[in-house]
């Protein structure tokens, strides 16, 4: 398969920033058993994790822009392109010692997605896409899942944390669409989440009150295996205002609704 030059470099930053994560993770888990805890060193991975990202897409493309969760957006001298990046999603399950997080890195171009990355590297897992090239998981081309009945679909979505507002609109959320599924799932990575759909492992996601890094790189992949992306909220855009849906085109609408029913 064909690649660009800026995905060559989007793969090669994310794995570069993925090896000294996984470093780090190993030293995370030893300190579980620590009274003090890993928090602060969690941080100090995740802000490195963003100042390598950032030094090496800034040296391979200076002209472009770069947005980052932990720092300020930085207006590049080409205003058309910018980088989205989360060095580290799921950020929790590193803190605890869970192997499910990932980097994300996307490519903004006149206000549109048109690359993603999203990288695991436990499972050394490479999900990639550009607009109009289909999306991959290394070198195997990825496929939104068949099923169209939601009585046998797997869906993800997260569970606010304690003092999040959008709490009982979840809790809503899960009486409505349960009985009307195979499973939901809460693993813990927006970013693996989409990535997953866009694999086919799951048949969709919803979550609410998300970040445009969160989203940005899942928003492509998906859309090139197939599958669609849209906002809960009527009028909402997902990367402007968080709230999204995903799944496959079998039964986007039908779980879309669902999941709308109480925004309605």
């Amino acid at each position: 398969m064909a690649r660009s030059a800026n995905l060559n470099v989007m793969m090669k930053t994310a794995r570069r920033a993925g090896r000294a994560l996984l470093k780090d993770f190993s030293e995370v888990e030893q300190l579980q058993v620590s009274t003090k805890g890993p928090a602060d060193f969690v941080s100090r991975a995740d802000r490195q994790a963003e100042q390598t990202i950032r030094e090496a897409l800034m040296e391979a493309r200076p002209s472009y822009g770069f947005l980052g969760e932990e720092g300020g957006p930085v207006e590049g001298e080409d205003p058309t392109r910018r980088w989205i990046v989360d060095p580290l999603d799921g950020t929790t399950n590193y803190l605890h010692g869970q192997p499910h997080w990932a980097i994300s890195i996307a490519l903004e171009h006149k206000g549109k997605i048109v690359a993603g990355v999203i990288y695991d590297p436990v499972k050394d897992e490479m999900f990639h896409a550009e607009k109009g090239e289909g999306a991959w998981m290394n070198e195997s081309r990825l496929r939104v899942s068949g099923r169209h009945r939601l009585v046998e679909s797997v869906f993800e979505t997260a569970v606010p944390a304690a003092g999040r507002r959008t709490l009982p609109a979840m809790i809503q959320d899960l009486a409505r669409i349960a009985p009307e599924v195979a499973g939901i799932r809460q693993f813990g990575s927006a970013a693996l989440a989409m990535a997953y759909v866009a694999a086919g492992r799951t048949e969709g996601f919803w979550e609410r009150e998300l970040k445009i890094w969160d989203i940005a790189a899942g928003q492509v992949i998906i859309t090139e295996a197939g599958g669609f992306v849209g906002a809960i909220r009527e009028g909402h855009d997902p990367l402007e205002h968080g709230d999204v849906v995903a799944a496959n085109a079998e039964i986007f609408e039908r779980f879309a609704k669902l999941v709308r029913a109480r925004e309605a």
